[in-house]
């Protein structure tokens, strides 16, 4: 018969295993459109960023452009799920061709497993091809803290007139499968073509999904 000891320790491992699928289970945890921090419709927060070859990048810099902001990790399963396919390049291409300006950020913490080093971001971004105007980090969480952001990816459409009409998910199926993606919808290209027609957003808000931002 197994001793007490050992019983002790089969519900101390299970205890712990438990625990870590808790902490995944909440690292991957999808926020509803009510946690959002800026709905659509309101001035974009103030945006103080840094190119990763150390420059600035503000709300100025950005001032009378239409401009997309995804928030990026590539640690995150979900981000490399839109990488590894190449949908989120072919987004960003698009978005490009029709006249808005890309923001890629990384918001992930220097302290973080998950942190990048401004050159290992480059290597990366040109490994996927990525297709952008502008790649930054917020290492201070300001930005993102300021939108609000939660997980990678998130997206985020700004006006012209710095207003805010979208806020949300790159698409409608929350899975980290790329199989998925060719049934969702791509709830960015939706919106800019309606933008593009001179269409108000008819899904301005959604729910964001993926892993949690490592502040």
């Amino acid at each position: 018969m197994p001793t007490i000891m050992h019983r002790e320790n089969k519900v101390s491992q299970h205890g712990r295993r438990t625990t870590l699928q808790i902490a995944m289970a909440l690292a991957l945890l999808p926020f509803g459109p009510a946690a959002l921090a800026v709905s659509a419709g309101q001035p974009a927060p103030t945006i103080g960023l840094q190119t990763l070859d150390g420059k600035s990048v503000g709300s100025r810099d950005l001032k009378n452009k239409w401009v997309v902001l995804e928030w990026t990790n590539p640690g995150c399963p979900f981000v490399q799920k839109h990488y590894q396919s190449g949908n989120m390049q072919a987004t960003q291409a698009a978005a490009l061709k029709a006249g808005f300006t890309w923001v890629q950020i990384n918001s992930t913490n220097p302290s973080h497993q998950d942190y990048k080093l401004p050159k290992d971001m480059a290597a990366w971004n040109s490994q996927m091809n990525a297709q952008l105007s502008l790649a930054t980090l917020d290492p201070n969480g300001a930005t993102g803290k300021a939108f609000g952001a939660k997980t990678t990816p998130q997206m985020v459409i700004i006006n012209p007139q710095g207003n805010v009409v979208y806020n949300g998910a790159i698409d409608s199926i929350r899975s980290a499968s790329q199989a998925d993606i060719s049934r969702a919808t791509n709830y960015v290209l939706k919106a800019m073509s309606e933008i593009k027609a001179g269409k108000p957003v008819s899904e301005p808000e959604t729910t964001p999904y993926g892993c949690s931002i490592k502040y």
